[in-house]
């Protein structure tokens, strides 16, 4: 039982420390970045309050748009074909935002190293 309690105790430390390396990474921002590269993947993280309130935007539009389809019992083919492509093209446009405002995009897996040439790219 004590060994079961110190294991997670010791799994909880990990995690505690990984979200304060997380916070840190992400307040790490001097050139203003409103997106930052995701530590784990291909893609953005919002690292500002200006990315995060764009992709609230974004999910917003998108709930927004769907209610349009479960406002009619049936909704018609049009109606499916204007919901595609609303999404797709915001999707489109939430890239070109993290494209415009974020670091430039690259795979990552784990958290930068401090002198690594990787990271003054």
């Amino acid at each position: 039982m004590t060994k079961e309690i110190f294991r997670l105790w010791c799994y909880n430390i990990r995690i505690m420390n990984y979200f304060k390396k997380y916070r840190e990474y992400l307040k790490d921002n001097k050139e203003g970045y409103w997106f930052k590269r995701k530590v784990f993947g291909w893609g953005w993280t919002p690292a500002k309050w200006q990315g995060w309130f764009v992709l609230l935007a974004f999910v917003a539009f998108i709930l927004l748009s769907s209610f349009d389809l479960t406002s009619n019992l049936e909704p018609t083919d049009k109606d499916v074909t204007l919901f595609i492509i609303k999404t797709i093209l915001s999707a489109f446009l939430l890239i070109l935002i993290c494209y415009k405002t974020g670091e430039k995009p690259k795979w990552q897996w784990g958290f930068p190293k401090e002198n690594s040439k990787e990271n003054l790219n």
